[in-house]
């Protein structure tokens, strides 16, 4: 009997949104089957695991209403892929690519693998090229580069959605006449952080460059498995056959990792920490890994997670492994959202690793490695004053550690929180000039004196207050 025609009715056990299925030793790991009752309905699933005794299929929908004694599983595609065009430019899709948009089905130029081809180490370029991303705190301090991949760390009620939208309509590679996509993955959201997305993707424009894929909480948990797979699918083929730079949003891998979870525990697998399965660790490089500049392609897939810690704990599996993977990552203050900062970016805990290979002179500034030094060592200075006043009072500081202190404050005050501006690489240094400026020049220790005859006092901070106070 052809294979594709073969039918499986052998399924003896359902566990959550697993189908267990005797005698199916011929499907193949990560094969697409489809699901019949004895209603007529049908359902999708991918196989996950495959055995002498039997094989293991998840389910793209809910398992109520299957009876195992109706049940028929036959084989629909050897690997679970996903059609690709170029006309996926401006579409909205559910989990696991159907279109949501009310728009026809694409017609695909090609049909994908969804786990994506490895990259040759040896074909990997190093990451070097500047992406700015139009906000100060990462652009200066924490530099995104082109191929990078550089995790949101958040915590719960912080405004890491409207900062991840924020960063898909105003990223961009400046200087450069370049084709440049954002694919946005989301998993897990709810309908109203849908509705915030699209309405935010379509009221500024950003959609026609934009790929959407959107898994809501209420869709089978088992979709947010395939999400960020399918989203980087699109990612690389716009990125390797079609020459674009495709910036990756996944937001919230904290979703995706209790999806994981609750896949394992149907299982019964052994839990590891927390009651993650012990494969998370090479789970999630299995999606990290697919970011990268290729030897010979003139496009790159860069990716922008985010995830939420859980209790704000860095120490929690999901931020600690996405740490050891991933090239650094920007957090989120609960402090500096208190005090009313957009978007609260903490520069301190935050790192960008590849940040030397983007910025400097003919990519970035000149100046700039060392104005990011200066501020990061200058506002730490002034954040361990501010604890010092808590005991001691401000009375008792010296002429410099006030200075320190009124630098922490407008840094705070117009660097940081600088709303829903979209500023240049160039406003963004010159800002910090205007910032250091409140220093004595003697304080800045980690710039040439060559630098400091150039740019210090140049600019003035009341030059840039309209712009802070209108954001």
């Amino acid at each position: 009997m052809d294979l594709l025609k073969k039918e499986y009715t052998s399924v003896n056990y359902i566990s959550g949104p697993l189908l267990f299925v005797q005698n199916a030793r011929d499907l193949a790991y990560g094969a697409i089957v489809e699901i019949v009752d004895g209603t007529g309905r049908r359902r999708g699933g991918q196989v996950i695991e495959v055995s002498e005794e039997y094989a293991v299929i998840q389910v793209f929908e809910e398992t109520t209403g299957l009876d195992l004694a109706t049940t028929r599983v036959s084989l629909v595609e050897d690997v679970a892929r996903l059609g690709v065009a170029k006309e996926m430019l401006g579409r909205r899709f559910n989990g696991i690519g159907r279109p949501i948009d009310g728009l026809p089905p694409v017609t695909p130029e090609k049909r994908l693998p969804i786990i994506g081809q490895p990259i040759n180490p040896v074909a990997r370029r190093k990451p070097e090229e500047f992406i700015q991303t139009g906000i100060s705190a990462i652009d200066v301090m924490n530099t995104l580069v082109r191929g990078q991949k550089l995790p949101i760390f958040t915590g719960s009620g912080l405004p890491a959605n409207e900062l991840a939208a924020q960063v898909a309509r105003q990223a961009t590679v400046p200087g450069e006449d370049v084709q440049f996509a954002v694919v946005f993955a989301a998993m897990g959201i709810t309908q109203r952080e849908l509705s915030f997305f699209v309405n935010e993707f379509e009221r500024t424009g950003a959609l026609s460059r934009s790929v959407l894929f959107l898994n809501k909480a209420d869709d089978p948990t088992i979709e947010r498995i395939l999400t960020p797979r399918m989203a980087l699918t699109v990612a690389e083929y716009l990125a390797f056959e079609h020459d674009y730079h495709v910036l990756v949003i996944l937001t919230d891998m904290t979703n995706y990792c209790e999806a994981l979870r609750e896949i394992s525990a149907a299982r019964e697998e052994v839990p590891g920490r927390r009651g993650y399965p012990g494969y998370m660790y090479t789970d999630l490089a299995t999606i990290y890994e697919r970011a990268g500049v290729i030897v010979g392609k003139n496009g790159s897939v860069t990716q922008f997670p985010i995830l939420t810690m859980p209790d704000d704990d860095r120490t929690h599996p999901i931020p600690d492994l996405t740490g050891y993977i991933t090239e650094g990552q920007i957090q989120l203050s609960r402090e500096l959202h208190r005090k009313g900062v957009y978007p609260p970016i903490d520069p301190l805990p935050s790192l960008s690793r590849l940040m030397n290979n983007g910025i400097g002179k003919g990519k970035t500034r000149e100046d700039h490695k060392q104005v990011a030094d200066q501020l990061y060592a200058a506002y730490a200075n002034g954040v361990d004053i501010r604890r010092l006043v808590a005991i001691i009072g401000e009375d008792a500081l010296t002429e410099s550690d006030r200075k320190f202190l009124e630098f922490a404050d407008a840094f705070e005050k117009f660097f940081l929180n600088q709303g829903d501006q979209n500023r240049s690489i160039e406003e963004s240094l010159n800002l910090s000039w205007a910032l250091l400026s409140i220093l004595p020049e003697s304080a800045l220790n980690r710039i040439s004196k060559k630098l400091l005859e150039q740019y210090y006092g140049k600019y003035k901070l009341e030059d840039f207050e309209v712009e802070a106070a209108e954001a």
